[in-house]
């Protein structure tokens, strides 16, 4: 075999979910039949993005990205690409490919071409359970440069002149967090990763971990030096069994390596860090909450002052950053603060991780600098509505974010625009709604999680959020009325002020800023008793069309006997008896049975 091939196979959890270890089975089976084993590499990558292509192979050299296929293909991949090097058209995603500093030549510029990627500007391309991996690519070399060459000090002022926001939600200048947990006396400090990634249809933070743990241990042990911390811990939830095999793992290699424990590389300094797992509490990503349950007590949010600077983790100083925060410190530290600050916009420095889901065609995961407008992510990246149809609603910010419509599509994503237009940045969750959703559904859908997630300390939010879904409840069952739209502004006003942690604060942004933009949506409920999108059950009406031929499939398939008619002969529903199941419109052939 003249030549080499490599074969890098994404093992995230969609690659995952599409079979990716029987795919591996399959290329080794394939590889052992055609005697190719001793001649072709294969490494298991995290994830890409590309979650909507799963699963995704690169094979180098040539980088041909493989997606949409099964493990019934390999044996044709393995003879034509490898054995014949004669790629398949048909699997690669796109034979154009885009190279910048920080992607390395990957394919299918439509997804890639506005993404730039620092945060993940490894993950997709390194074995994440190899360290060699990393330090090929300057892995550990920011922890090197800042121990030997940068006083902490200076670390910190780095980090300030970068303009680096905290990316947990809040967007708290980072460099000043640091500078005020290094300003305290303490015989004992601690940086807290924050993984406690918990809002639906999110995994940014996840997926970093996943592909490329290595940077977090490293961002935290500069992170230490900065501020005179000796002890990290990675606060993580336990339903991400592959992210924390994986940060545990880059850990104990780190460890042993040199680059963690006692006198790292020789200078002196001191760090380690090690794994709690968390219960999966929504609560616990409120950084009061999470120290809580670090110490073995329920995650409950305290009132600030003390912030976690002056008083955190068993009452010393501690620094809390997220997963995306502390994946750009060694970024910052090797290409320079002044580089970093010339990305985004003037308030909002740098690149931002969305996970892209809910009706959109390229769903995944995406890196994009500051300033990008929420079109171009949801067109060009991410490929647009699928099916053909209308644009309705995008929510940002995870479950407490605002749902934006179409006429702030040209929004630029920061942390001053999107608050102006009605929702936050939030960790990066950004959910695309079609002309199919009920607005109204959506906001009840959002405040039931919120809602059931209130830890109930404080009463706005554990007494305020129930009211307010115990209205659209109302709402989308028919018996609603004009005044419960303006209880739920008047509520939703009260709890974002009254409420003491930024759960409760931003628990009812879905339901104003629905009422906000799709006010209409509302008064059909309550004024007409009518669902556009026909999502509400109790406010649907199914009629017998014309196009009936009496087949009774229908009939048989009524739980309340509210079908009635004759063989062969149009049927009717008794609309007193009907319960709205929707049964008779799923099983009819013919599209006889309307909904309305």
């Amino acid at each position: 075999m003249p030549k080499r091939f490599n074969i890098t196979l994404c093992d995230g959890p969609s690659c995952m979910h599409k079979n990716s270890k029987e795919i591996v089975a399959a290329i080794e089976a394939q590889l052992k039949k055609h005697e190719l084993s001793d001649h072709v590499g294969i490494n298991l990558s995290g994830c890409l993005g590309m979650c909507a292509r799963g699963p995704v192979m690169i094979i180098n050299p040539g980088y041909s990205i493989y997606g949409d296929f099964t493990e019934k293909d390999i044996p044709e991949i393995i003879e034509q690409h490898i054995k014949k090097n004669k790629p398949i058209a048909r699997f690669i995603i796109d034979e154009d490919h885009l190279y910048n500093r920080f992607f390395r030549v990957f394919g299918d510029v439509n997804f890639f071409g506005k993404q730039m990627r620092i945060a993940l500007r490894n993950c997709g391309i390194i074995d994440p359970e190899n360290i060699d991996d990393y330090i090929s690519l300057r892995g550990y070399e920011a922890l090197a440069k800042v121990l030997t060459d940068i006083a902490p000090e200076k670390v910190i002022g780095q980090i300030k002149k970068s303009g680096l926001r905290g990316r947990g939600g809040a967007g708290f200048p980072t460099g000043i967090k640091w500078e005020l947990t290094a300003r305290e006396k303490s015989d004992e400090k601690f940086v807290i990763c924050n993984a406690d990634e918990g809002d639906p249809g999110a995994f940014m933070d996840r997926s970093a971990i996943e592909g490329d743990p290595h940077t977090i241990v490293e961002g935290m042990a500069i992170a230490g030096y900065a501020i005179g911390a000796q002890k990290g811990i990675v606060y993580i939830r336990a339903e991400y069994p592959l992210a924390v095999k994986r940060i545990k793992k880059a850990i104990a290699d780190a460890r042993k390596e040199g680059f963690l424990g006692q006198n790292i590389l020789g200078t002196g300094f001191s760090f380690d860090i090690e794994v709690r797992l968390g219960a999966g509490a929504f609560v616990c990503g409120e950084e009061t909450a999470l120290m809580l349950s670090i110490e073995g007590h329920r995650g409950m949010p305290r009132p600030r002052p003390p912030f976690p600077s002056v008083s955190g983790l068993f009452g010393r100083p501690t620094l809390i950053n997220n997963v995306e925060t502390l994946a750009n410190i060694p970024v910052i530290i090797l290409d320079g603060a002044q580089w970093f600050s010339s990305l985004g916009t003037e308030k909002s420095k740098g690149t931002k991780v969305f996970a892209l889901a809910g009706k959109i065609k390229n769903t995944g995961l995406v890196e994009v600098p500051m300033g990008t407008t929420l079109r171009q992510i949801i067109y060009n990246i991410g490929g647009g509505i699928p099916g053909d149809k209308q644009f309705k609603a995008v929510q940002t910010g995870g479950p407490s974010g605002g749902c934006l419509s179409e006429e702030y599509l040209d929004t630029k994503i920061d942390y001053e625009s999107l608050a102006a237009a009605g929702s936050i940045m939030g960790s990066g969750g950004m959910i695309v709604i079609d002309e199919d959703s009920c607005m109204v559904n959506i906001a009840k859908f959002f405040l039931e999680f919120t809602q059931n997630e209130s830890c109930g300390k404080c009463t706005p939010c554990r007494e305020g959020t129930k009211r307010m879904l115990e209205i659209l409840t109302r709402i989308t069952e028919g018996k609603g009325s004009q005044e419960d739209i303006d209880k739920l502004l008047r509520l939703g006003n009260m709890i974002k002020k009254a409420s003491l942690c930024g759960l409760g604060q931003s628990a009812p942004n879905p339901v104003l800023s629905t009422i906000k933009n799709f006010r209409a949506e509302y008064e059909e409920h309550v004024r007409d008793k009518r669902c556009r999108a026909g999502v509400c059950r109790h406010l649907l009406v199914y009629e017998i069309t014309d196009k009936c031929v009496g087949c009774s499939a229908c009939k048989k398939a009524c739980p309340a006997e509210a079908i009635s008619g004759a063989l062969k002969q149009k049927h009717l529903i008794d609309v007193n008896k009907c319960v709205k199941c929707g049964a008779c419109f799923k099983i009819c052939k013919f599209g006889a049975i309307k909904k309305s």
